[in-house]
């Protein structure tokens, strides 16, 4: 296998994992995941567009991040409100979130191993050991949706629902 495909294999089970979840959501899309609040659905479907269009537009090409002005909303250390208004409709977020992928693996698929190599533009301070390259922004993207995905678990049990395995 080649790098490349096992990279891609990651971020495609990573994101089948957690959207599985996710979608199954989407009439409770502000269901929190504990009694004292936490990211719910919705939060965390924006929280992973917002991030991965990021992390390949900013971090690793250093472009600016086309979903900038979803950063109030859906950023790093933003607190989820329960307000539905505060949001951008569930099915705008989630064909953004394709749209963001599709880029993604877009630029993985002109990628060689020493492209891989390379030392991304944009590391944030401090995250040099898994930020620091093309290759470490592509292993935080494969492993970023399935952190997530056990808030999502948490927020499906709040509300009673069983758990999915997909």
């Amino acid at each position: 296998m080649k790098t490349i495909d096992f990279i891609r294999t990651g971020l495609e089970a990573s994101k089948a994992l957690t959207l599985a979840l996710i979608d199954d959501m989407k009439e409770t899309p502000l269901a929190q995941p504990t009694s004292k609040g936490g990211n719910h659905p919705l939060w965390i479907l924006g929280h992973l567009a917002y991030a991965e269009a990021n992390m390949v537009n900013h971090v690793m090409l250093g472009n600016e991040n086309p979903l900038i002005g979803w950063k109030e909303r859906f950023g790093g250390g933003t607190e989820p409100v329960v307000e539905a208004d505060h949001y951008l409709p569930w099915d705008e977020v989630r064909q953004k979130l394709d749209e963001v992928r599709e880029q993604t693996l877009s630029v993985l698929e002109g990628m060689s191993d020493e492209d891989l190599s390379q030392p991304s533009k944009n590391c944030p301070s401090g995250r040099e050991k898994f930020m620091g390259t093309v290759g470490g922004c592509f292993l935080v993207l494969m492993l970023h949706p399935t952190m997530h995905r056990g808030q999502v678990a948490d927020a499906r049990r709040i509300i009673d629902r069983k758990p999915l395995f997909a």
